[in-house]
């Protein structure tokens, strides 16, 4: 990984990564709310909690950055679940008819 810093490369791929990090929270977000609804917050928030410890932990610049982006992003999920809810009851998204109970108030 020396030749990232070398050619002043790591800039690059910590923005690529976390494109494709907030890309990847995008459909877990989707399919987390039609599986489990909002009760699978708590999983988000966990693996936010050992993202921070992981990214305190690791001296190199690139991997402790990326678990940082990981990290919020997981953060971040948790309010989007409750949203992606939201939409949900407003028909923009399909509902799980396993849990439709769920969305009756």
């Amino acid at each position: 990984m020396e030749w990232l810093a070398e050619y002043h490369l790591v800039g690059i791929v910590i923005g690529i990564s976390t494109f494709l990090i907030i890309g990847l929270f995008h459909p877990i977000v989707i399919k987390a709310e039609y599986y489990w609804g909002t009760r699978c917050w708590w999983i988000f928030l966990l693996l936010g909690i050992a993202g921070i410890i992981g990214s305190l932990l690791i001296s190199d610049l690139l991997i402790s950055s990326l678990l940082g982006v990981f990290s919020f992003s997981s953060f971040w999920t948790i309010k989007e679940v409750f949203d992606q809810r939201k939409r949900v009851l407003k028909g923009w998204f399909p509902m799980n008819p396993k849990r439709k109970h769920e969305y009756e108030s």
